[in-house]
């Protein structure tokens, strides 16, 4: 497929330039796929995923369209549309053969793939509050939310969780604010409610356990061949701000947990972010700048990212400025906007004098391409227009029965495919609501008591006073029953003593005050 060191991507004819290959030692700087729909940029994710594979390099990538798990079974007659792939072939002087690459598929819901699994806490607030769209001040609750989390031993891992710890705000945000700033109870109703939306795009089945293990990402199969990862995102699409964020994580989890390698010869991973556009649309600053310095440190854990989106407009200029390696597929030209996208694309690459790169852009037909990869030192190559060569895996998807089958006999299978719910915040936090439950009704229930005590035992004043006056002094207190004025204020005030006590310690108290009226009768 390649020669050592290299991924073969395409080559020339009459009318093209050199053969063109992908340099491993320069995987790890980045790439753009780009093009308009329908030109072939599914193809050149697919070559490239099987490129690394082969190469011993593992793969994740986003199936969108649900069309890259044809990459698990080899390429047949049936699937060369039409002899189309034949003539490519033969054209760019490409013996092509047929094979497959080692698949693990993912599936945030369970259903097409693996479930995949992060923790609230891993996700963090930044991310988080991303993906629930909220305000700076909502934002600002988040953080509360995992700070207090922090400080109070109460891990979170699922969205119960979350909830739990929010009601837990709202019902002491006089206390809370006085140590954290204002917290507001309308924001955390308000991000409640993004909750309650969150879930009902199946959100919930991102948080929990058991959490992805990133080893189980960067798996390389006994004879060399590194696994591709598939993500089955064609559901997934109904809630882009999901997938953007989910996928996002997954950069930042890399990021934070692989080791400095340097420059290795090889990447230690490939990450493909399909439809791309989605990350940064309508992203602030602050996760814009996150993306930028992840992608700009990354290479260093021999990780490369390869953006595949429609024109290069849609990515940030400081994160295009990190992309070495490029395919451009065709841009569409209808508008003055496409005109300006046109000529910035155009300006990206190392002129060749052997033609126009804006006019080339827009003449290339599908499965063509123009190209540019690093070279020796880093060198951005000169831009060629190029045929991309055909897969060597099937084109299109495979049918539920085969996925199922390559499902069972993964290296990951029954690891992720059961739930686990361990003590974490809502737990901890429901177990001390319970305790102050039962403490709020043992008090309540020593005020009835001490106040039934003071009923069955109060003293009447007034008799008692004027009988010791009648007397001398000798007259013994009587039990009485009747009710007077004295009675309602000796009752009321037996009661709120022993609402202000309400404790153990409070009942023998009224009882040793009470007790020693009486021990002189």
């Amino acid at each position: 497929m390649s020669e050592a060191g290299k991924i073969f991507v395409g080559g020339g004819g009459e009318g093209y330039g050199i053969p063109q290959t992908l340099l491993l030692g320069y995987g790890n700087r980045h790439g753009l796929i780009a093009g308009a729909t329908g030109t072939g940029k599914t193809v050149t994710l697919q070559i490239l995923a099987e490129g690394f594979s082969a190469a011993g390099v593992p793969v994740f990538m986003s199936d969108v369209k649900g069309d890259l798990s044809g990459i698990a079974l080899p390429g047949s007659e049936q699937h060369k549309l039409h002899g189309a792939f034949l003539k490519r072939a033969e054209t760019i002087g490409l013996d092509l053969k047929y094979g497959a690459s080692p698949v693990t598929f993912w599936d945030l819901y369970g259903k097409q793939g693996h479930p995949i699994r992060t923790t609230v806490a891993e996700m963090g607030p930044l991310l988080l509050s991303r993906l629930l769209e909220l305000t700076e001040p909502q934002e600002g609750v988040m953080n509360v939310a995992f700070r207090l989390a922090d400080e109070e031993g109460l891990p979170m891992y699922d969205l119960k969780d979350l909830r739990a710890m929010l009601t837990f705000i709202a019902e002491n945000a006089a206390e809370i604010s006085t140590t954290y700033g204002l917290v507001s109870v309308s924001s955390i109703g308000a991000i409640q409610r993004r909750l309650l939306v969150l879930e009902n795009q199946g959100g919930e089945n991102l948080f929990g356990e058991p959490a992805l293990d990133l080893a189980d990402m960067m798996r390389v199969d006994p004879d060399g061949r590194g696994r591709v990862n598939i993500l089955a995102a064609d559901q997934l699409m109904g809630a882009p701000r999901l997938y953007s964020t989910f996928l996002l994580w997954l950069l930042s989890e890399l990021f934070e947990e692989l080791p400095e390698v340097g420059n290795p010869d090889k990447p230690k991973l490939v990450f493909f972010f399909d439809e791309a556009h989605l990350l940064f649309d309508g992203a602030p600053k602050a996760l814009v700048d996150k993306v930028e310095q992840v992608v700009r440190l990354i290479r260093s854990k021999g990780v490369g990212i390869y953006f595949i989106t429609q024109k290069p407009a849609d990515v940030p200029d400081d994160v295009l400025a990190q992309l070495g390696n490029r395919v451009q597929h065709a841009l569409r030209v209808f508008t003055p906007r496409d005109q300006k996208d046109l000529k910035l694309a155009a300006q990206t690459y190392r002129e060749n004098p052997r033609f126009s790169t804006e006019a080339a852009i827009k003449e290339v037909g599908t499965g063509e391409a123009v190209t540019s990869f690093l070279e020796d030192k880093g060198i951005p190559g000169v831009v060629e227009r190029t045929l991309i060569r055909p897969p060597s895996s099937q084109l299109g998807p495979i049918d539920a029965g085969v996925r199922a089958m390559l499902m069972a006999g993964s290296p990951v299978a029954g690891k992720y495919e059961a739930e686990i719910d361990r003590d974490s915040a809502y737990e901890r936090l429901k177990a001390r609501a319970e305790a102050a439950a039962k403490e709020a009704a043992e008090a309540e229930a020593a005020e009835a008591k001490a106040a039934q005590e003071a009923k069955e035992f109060q003293i009447d004043a007034r008799e008692f006073n004027s009988a010791r006056r009648y007397d001398g002094g000798r007259a013994e207190p009587k039990k009485t029953s009747r009710r007077s004025s004295s009675d309602s204020v000796g009752e009321a005030f037996a009661k709120s003593f022993a609402r202000q006590l309400g404790t153990k310690s409070g009942q023998a108290i009224v009882r040793g005050i009470l007790g020693s009226l009486f021990k002189r009768r």
